[in-house]
């Protein structure tokens, strides 16, 4: 069965934006509302809940009986939070875009009601409460399993893909913004303080990749045991690839799709580098960077595509292995 009734959150925020541009602004209050109502239903997935504040993936309009009235229905909205998805995943993004679109609401329309209504704070604090809780990471960075965002199916980004890290940041910064500020809220508004400093850090410093950068992964000695050690993660300089070094242009860079420990993903990804520019996440050396690499590998990030996903794509027995051998990662 396929799932094209569905309206999925991360697709309709393109489209959200405009009808912001066109004025039709009450289709985006509509969405934001009816999203945001959804996010209280109950969701389990072989008896299992998972974490208050999670935002649907999708949803798709339903006609349901009415009660004790033959031959009549009404509409309502059904959610899917995973427990139907292909590979029952769970969607990360779907939380951090619906803040962000918020955001883009009240600045293009100067109307702030919305975002200050007790339903709309309690739904940002829900999915803030959901991303800072405290885990097994030691990193600032949201670990994710593969699929849990734009990229939907299995493509090896498993771990602290670049996508989620973009997405993180604007959704803090947006809600920073957003929430009221109050003896409840202080806590809340250090803790976002607080992890955009550590994550701005963590995603320039670690991420970024330039000529410069990949000279250092070259020299860089491995199984370093202290508090200062220079390769923190344990990269061994044999995980560059052949084809970096002679794609990367001298004054361009990009920030690599994953990082973990002793691994690092260097594979270009479109959307997590182009909305750290946006979000400025990226600094103002590095999105210079970005636009430079882009403009000078356009055949290979653009081509005849408005735009691809990745660089370079997977092949041969590396797809098999990261994608499981799925045909719809080709």
């Amino acid at each position: 069965m396929l799932n094209y009734d569905q309206v999925f959150i991360r697709d309709f925020v393109p489209s959200a934006i405009a009808f912001l541009l066109k004025g039709e602004s009450d289709i985006v209050k509509n969405f934001l509302l009816h999203t945001l109502q959804l996010q209280s239903w109950e969701k389990t997935v072989d008896c299992y809940s998972p974490g208050q504040g999670l935002m649907p993936a999708s949803f798709k309009v339903r006609s349901v009986p009415l009660d004790g009235i033959s031959e009549a229905f009404e509409e309502v909205l059904d959610p899917d939070f995973g427990e139907s998805a292909i590979g029952r995943v769970a969607p990360v993004d779907s939380g951090l875009w619906w803040i962000i679109l918020l955001r883009a609401y009240g600045k293009i329309t100067g109307d702030y009601a919305l975002q200050e209504r007790v339903d709309v704070q309690t739904g940002i604090r829900l999915i803030l409460n959901l991303c800072l809780s405290d885990g097994f990471d030691m990193f600032p960075t949201l670990l994710v399993t593969d699929g849990s965002c734009m990229i939907d199916r299995r493509m090896g980004i498993h771990g602290h893909p670049l996508e989620i890290q973009a997405l993180f940041y604007s959704a803090l910064r947006c809600a920073r913004e957003m929430i009221g500020v109050t003896d409840g809220s202080k806590n809340l508004i250090c803790a976002i303080n607080n992890r955009l400093s550590a994550l701005s850090f963590h995603i320039r410093e670690y991420y970024w990749v330039d000529i410069k950068k990949i000279n250092e992964i070259y020299r860089y000695k491995t199984e370093e045991y202290s508090h200062d050690a220079i390769n923190k993660f344990n990269i061994y300089p044999e995980q560059i690839p052949s084809w970096l070094a002679d794609w990367i242009p001298v004054k361009g860079g990009y920030l690599i799709g994953n990082l973990q420990p002793a691994h690092m993903d260097f594979r270009f990804f479109s959307l997590g580098n182009l909305w750290a520019i946006v979000s400025s996440l990226a600094t103002q050396r590095q999105s210079e960077g970005i636009l430079n690499l882009i403009e000078a590998k356009w055949d290979d990030i653009v081509a005849n595509m408005p735009l691809k996903i990745c660089y370079p794509a997977l092949e041969y027995e590396e797809w098999r292995i990261i994608t499981g051998s799925d045909p719809k990662n080709t």
